[in-house]
């Protein structure tokens, strides 16, 4: 119980000191003692202390807080959903953007923005179901081909067929761009992967799917101990295999589409987040889903930090940052589980 404790302190800590030098850190710096009397004085409704600058509301609770509280949702959503992928799969390969669910969700995504498609009752919300619609068919259908091709349904079989059908979709994108007359600065700034200039509304959108998807998995995560020690060992213990295995893979296409929907195409995160928090807290899905998602929260705001502010006053999409780091980082885990098979 006190090691929990400690892992769960350590990962909001990181989280909390992640977000208040995020906000604090611009081309105009905010105190943090400024930004901490800010969001009281709005969690709480207290009257803003009279000697805080107006500026600095307008900077904190208009322009920084909300990136950042939508970059520590879309890193929460790709962890949590790596780190179920994972550990269903048995495989710290195994990834949202890996398995084609991230190319699936973008396809989604991008074909709304590019046919302007507006569907009346679910207004800001078409854009996140359609792109979530577009990842659970994708991961469907990688899974129906991977079974054709290897009737044992192995690891590496599902991670290939999804690398496959990423390039594919990835094709049907340049497609789109190819075809794009006015929309085509917002599909590429979109599909660069960012969450600058995104505003609460967005906060709004990616938030009910957050909380369904985490819900779900969350529930599931006993479900997820036994599976990782193969399926028929979770038969065993009493678990209905195809059922979970469905529900936790419709729970992180959920978390998925969501995330691309309002950030675009950001990889890896659902990679290295996971991998980094089974070394550190280890498997225990009970502790390792929530851990990841804080874990994936705090690593996105950095990295998006760092976007903004490497080369300032120019801004990096903060997918540029997330593949420098998570693509070493494929590699040297790639080459561990080559030499661990070999031997």
């Amino acid at each position: 119980m006190k090691s929990n404790l400690v892992k769960y302190t350590l990962s909001l800590a990181f989280l909390v000191s992640t977000m208040l030098i995020a906000v604090s850190v611009g081309s105009v710096a905010v105190p943090i003692p400024e930004i901490i009397k800010i969001i009281g004085s709005e969690l709480f409704r207290l009257p803003v202390a009279a000697d805080v600058d107006s500026m600095y509301i307008s900077i904190v609770y208009d322009i920084r807080l909300p990136r950042v509280i939508l970059a520590g949702l879309v890193g929460a959503s790709l962890a949590i959903a790596g780190a179920a992928f994972q550990g269903l799969l048995r495989n710290p390969l195994a990834d949202p953007y890996i398995l084609g669910v991230s190319s699936g969700a973008s396809v989604g995504a991008v074909s709304t923005l590019f046919f302007n498609i507006s569907i009346p009752f679910l207004r800001m919300y078409t854009l996140p179901i359609l792109s979530i619609i577009a990842a659970l068919a994708t991961i469907m259908i990688v899974l129906f081909f991977a079974k054709k091709v290897d009737k044992t349904m192995r690891v590496e079989s599902i991670i290939l067929t999804g690398i496959i059908f990423s390039s594919f979709l990835g094709s049907i994108i340049s497609l789109i761009i190819a075809l794009t007359g006015e929309e085509l600065q917002q599909i590429m700034s979109w599909l660069l992967g960012s969450v600058s200039m995104r505003g609460w509304r967005y906060v709004g959108i990616i938030l009910p799917f957050l909380i369904i998807g985490c819900f779900l998995l969350l529930m599931n995560s006993r479900e997820l101990n036994a599976m990782s020690f193969g399926e028929e060992r979770a038969q065993y213990l009493g678990v209905n295999v195809e059922k979970r295995k469905m529900l936790i893979l419709a729970s992180g296409s959920i978390l998925t589409g969501a995330a691309v929907a309002v950030s675009g195409t950001i990889g890896f995160v659902g990679l290295v987040i996971p991998h980094l928090a089974r070394k550190l807290w280890g498997p225990d899905h009970m502790h390792l889903l929530p851990l990841s998602m804080i874990t994936g929260a705090g690593f996105l705001i950095l990295t998006d930090l760092l976007s903004r502010t490497i080369i300032s006053p120019q801004v990096l999409p903060v997918g540029v940052i997330t593949a420098l780091v998570g693509a070493p980082v494929f590699a040297v885990i790639l080459i561990k589980q080559k030499r661990k098979a070999a031997r």
